[in-house]
């Protein structure tokens, strides 16, 4: 499962992030994103019944989807996000007792970093991916400066990524982008206008495959 998730990560380019909307609302937003052909979505522990969401998301789930769990600060979080069947634990902060969780089930970890030494740190722990957050206040040339002394970690760049921006982060040499708010519109979903979350993560996943080199 691990290297098969950490593929699709890197073919993806991109994981989407939900945050505290309602559980009906973050399946139908699910739904949408993968119908605009993003089939990576985090909700974060933050969310109303996230450990719910997250079962009835990977019950439901097509093949090919892989459904994690976001704001994983501590160990016990790990725990209730791996009990509720998440794929991959994502936090904003580096704690060892999260990395250390997830590795013991088997799961992908991505701890948030912000330095070299976080970085790693996070690497040296058994992190597979590290999120640089926040990336939009650094910019993109801060991830093609950090990754020339250390070209081994595989970045995602979260914080302020958007379709207009994400494909300079890839350039840059981020191994993906993270989404939140600029990806999922609240107001949108509110209204019911799933179809444009669907337009949304399909402009992200072009703006990415075009700042990738061509291959062959």
């Amino acid at each position: 499962m691990q290297e098969q998730l950490l593929r699709a990560i890197g073919e993806c380019g991109a994981v989407a992030i939900i945050r505290r909307v309602p559980p009906p609302a973050a399946e139908r937003i699910a739904a949408a994103l993968r119908a605009g052909g993003l089939p990576l979505v985090e909700i974060t522990m933050d969310s109303e019944d996230a450990p719910g969401v997250i079962a009835r998301l990977i019950r439901d789930s097509e093949s090919g989807s892989f459904i994690g769990a976001g704001t994983v600060l501590d160990a016990a979080a790990a725990r209730e996000a791996i009990a509720a069947g998440a794929h991959f634990l994502v936090a904003p902060n580096l704690d060892h007792g999260v990395i250390e969780t997830g590795l013991r089930y088997g799961r992908v970890v991505i701890p948030g970093v912000l330095t070299p030494t976080e970085i790693v740190t996070a690497l040296q722990a058994g992190a597979q991916i590290v999120k640089v957050f926040p990336a939009g206040s650094l910019g993109p040339e801060y991830i093609r400066q950090v990754r020339a002394p250390l070209p081994q970690a595989k970045i995602m760049a979260t914080g302020g990524v958007s379709a207009d921006n994400a494909g300079d982060f890839i350039r840059a040499g981020a191994f993906a982008v993270g989404l939140g708010g600029k990806l999922v519109d609240a107001r949108a979903a509110a209204e019911g206008r799933y179809e444009a979350i669907t337009a949304a993560a399909a402009a992200v996943l072009a703006a990415v495959r075009s700042a990738r080199p061509a291959s062959g």
